[in-house]
């Protein structure tokens, strides 16, 4: 089998909406989930990389959208793509105002970004039921596009026990589990986006 792995990875730009973004000419793989799910944590364990992805000990505290461009080496070829990390859902402490941009910037970035291929729902293993992941999964998949695919990733899988991991998998059988802290789950996850992206199998 052939490895399958990040070479290189680097933060390009951060953005308010859809209108100050990159330009949409590469396949993107968009990160979205509540404010504490790790979103940061999981794109810095997927690139290898410690502070790629800041990540704040505040809810909410990332309102940016950012962008970061991520090469991929397989079978002796590269590949490119780019992760994109999309502020939380559920944050609290912003003001209305604030919250109603960053509302309309984020549905305007998740429903009309031609160059998303992915979208990895991130949700916490603890809490596989939570009505605000339910209510994002119907939303996405109201408008979600034949060359799109939508992937669900549970983190913090290592705070559960034995029983109660069957039980999320048998609950959820087409998920990802992921553990940050013992690097588990990353190489299910790359496999994914690599076979989403560019159409290929690492077996």
């Amino acid at each position: 089998m052939t490895s399958l792995r990040v070479v290189e990875s680097t933060f390009i730009k951060s953005s308010q909406s859809i209108h100050d973004a990159l330009d949409d000419t590469m396949s993107e793989v968009v990160f979205l989930g509540r404010s504490n799910v790790g979103k940061s944590s999981t794109i810095n364990s997927l690139t290898e990389r410690k502070a790629l992805a800041k990540s704040s000990a505040t809810p909410g505290k990332t309102q940016l959208i950012n962008f970061f461009e991520v090469r991929y080496r397989w079978s002796e070829e590269d590949y490119s793509l780019r992760f994109v990390d999309l502020p939380g859902f559920g944050y609290a402490k912003v003001s209305k105002t604030l919250k109603e941009v960053w509302q309309k910037n984020l549905v305007e970035f998740i429903q009309k970004r031609i160059s998303i291929r992915l979208y990895i729902h991130l949700r916490d293993a603890r809490h596989p039921h939570a009505q605000i992941d339910k209510d994002v999964e119907k939303y996405i998949s109201e408008f979600i596009r034949p060359d799109q695919r939508y992937l669900t990733v549970f983190t913090k899988i290592d705070k559960l026990n034995q029983k109660e991991r069957a039980k999320l998998k048998r609950d959820f059988p087409g998920a990802i589990t992921l553990s940050n802290l013992k690097k588990s789950g990353t190489q299910s996850v790359h496999r994914e986006i690599f076979e989403t992206v560019f159409g290929k199998r690492e077996w």
